[in-house]
């Protein structure tokens, strides 16, 4: 799959060390992602980062994409709407860690809304295909069985978020913890369907200072029960 790449910004000079792939929400595009591109790229200069145009053209306004099909969605059609789109966002993300010779575990997907759950269903479907997942409010198609082991996931939610409810995230956190899976949760009190510049700042946090549970455990030669850390903000 061949996407239109509003935002490729990469390293001013040398090679790209991390690769951070961010998308959008329905009927929006990668311009959208800029804000929090910028912030990425002020943290993380070395890091390339790319925000594709979703493959679907969006009802409404020109230059409008979609992941999958908004209209009439609901829990019905939406396990096999996201399965759909799936498949052809794994190929891409695999070719463009190729194509600028970044592996998995310096991978971060991140997205916003549809590109959330995208985002959150790429660590189900191919574990370690990212170190890291970062959700803003996002949710999964459905609560996850088994936890991803290779890679970590980052929820992000707005307290008064009415499009996707934070009780997905803290669903899912709490799933997670279950499984003994790796995940944190950060809820912004008050804030509701966007990506608020203080989930931002968390989510900077989160990349510089949360140590992924399998690093420890490599460290320490065992296989202990991963850290969950739920906070609110």
């Amino acid at each position: 799959m061949q996407l239109a790449l509003p935002i490729e910004w990469l390293p001013a000079s040398g090679a790209a060390e991390q690769l951070i792939l961010l998308l959008h929400g329905d009927a929006s595009n990668g311009a959208a992602m800029a804000p929090l591109a910028q912030a990425l790229r002020a943290e993380f200069p070395q890091a390339a980062l790319l925000a594709p145009d979703a493959p679907l053209v969006a009802p409404g306004a020109p230059g409008l994409h979609e992941w999958f099909v908004e209209h009439d969605l609901c829990d019905g059609n939406r396990a096999e709407r996201v399965g759909t789109a799936l498949p052809p966002l794994l190929d891409w993300v695999r070719h463009t860690q190729r194509r600028l010779a970044v592996g998995p575990a310096a991978t971060a997907i991140a997205g916003f809304s549809q590109g959330a759950i995208l985002a959150l269903e790429t660590a189900l479907a191919d574990d370690g295909l990212a170190g890291r997942v970062l959700s803003f409010s996002g949710r999964f198609v459905r609560l996850p069985t088994q936890a991803p082991r290779h890679t970590t996931v980052h929820l992000f939610h707005g307290g008064a978020d009415l499009n996707i409810a934070a009780a997905h995230s803290r669903s899912a956190l709490q799933q997670l913890a279950t499984l003994q899976g790796d995940a944190t949760l950060d809820i912004a009190e008050g804030v509701g369907h966007v990506m608020h510049p203080a989930l931002v700042q968390r989510a900077l946090f989160r990349l510089r200072n949360h140590i992924p549970a399998r690093t420890w455990a490599a460290a320490l030669g065992a296989l202990p029960g991963l850290p969950i850390t739920p906070e609110k903000h």
